[in-house]
């Protein structure tokens, strides 16, 4: 092992789909390096641990948009945007994601600072996919929405979260029907498009 930053954010992944907690000085021992390099090559636990989770979310990500893209192929184009049908995948699969789940039942604050910092290694990440999604739809359907893309897709994100995180933010259980509702209508609105 070489102790590269690629490497020790797929070691750390590795290390959170096992359902272990991330510990700097394991990691770091495990990869053969002193805990001074891995901070200059990967820095903190919180950057080493966002970087990770954004690594699993986004092969997450793209792993649901293969399915999709397959399932569309066999039974012709639905009615529903893909970027709906997509992200509404998406926010099931990481309300039952180990790591996440892990973290936000372990360390909330953690989770949460990690998870959703505007300047962080996962939302910016989230966005930029989430950006990706709905561009798509807005060239394949000429679409025409009423604030920019990326400002879209960080509301998306943000609203997601709020949801999918509400047992630690609001003291109440997630909703992701009720997410999906208001998200798929927000989007449905500033793509100027009549239900979904």
């Amino acid at each position: 092992m070489t102790g590269a930053p690629e490497e020790i954010v797929r070691h750390a992944a590795r290390t959170l789909m096992s359902g272990r907690r991330l510990d700097t000085g394991t990691l770091a021992a495990e990869l053969g390096i002193s805990r001074a390099t891995l901070f200059r090559r990967a820095g903190n636990r919180d950057a080493i641990l966002g970087d990770a989770l954004a690594f699993l979310g986004r092969r997450t990500l793209a792993a649901i948009e293969r399915e999709h893209d397959a399932r569309a192929a066999d039974v012709g184009p639905g009615d529903r945007l893909r970027s709906l049908a997509v992200s509404e995948d998406f926010r099931y699969a990481l309300s039952t994601a180990g790591p996440v789940r892990r973290l936000l039942d372990e360390e909330p604050t953690t989770a949460i600072r990690v998870l959703t910092d505007p300047q962080g290694r996962v939302q910016p990440r989230v966005v930029e996919a989430y950006t990706e999604l709905f561009q798509r739809d807005v060239d394949e359907h000429g679409l025409v929405p009423q604030v920019p893309v990326p400002l879209l897709a960080l509301a998306v994100v943000r609203l997601g979260e709020s949801f999918l995180y509400s047992e630690v933010l609001a003291a109440r259980a997630p909703d992701l029907k009720a997410a999906t509702t208001v998200i798929d209508a927000l989007i449905a609105s500033v793509f100027g498009i009549d239900g979904s």
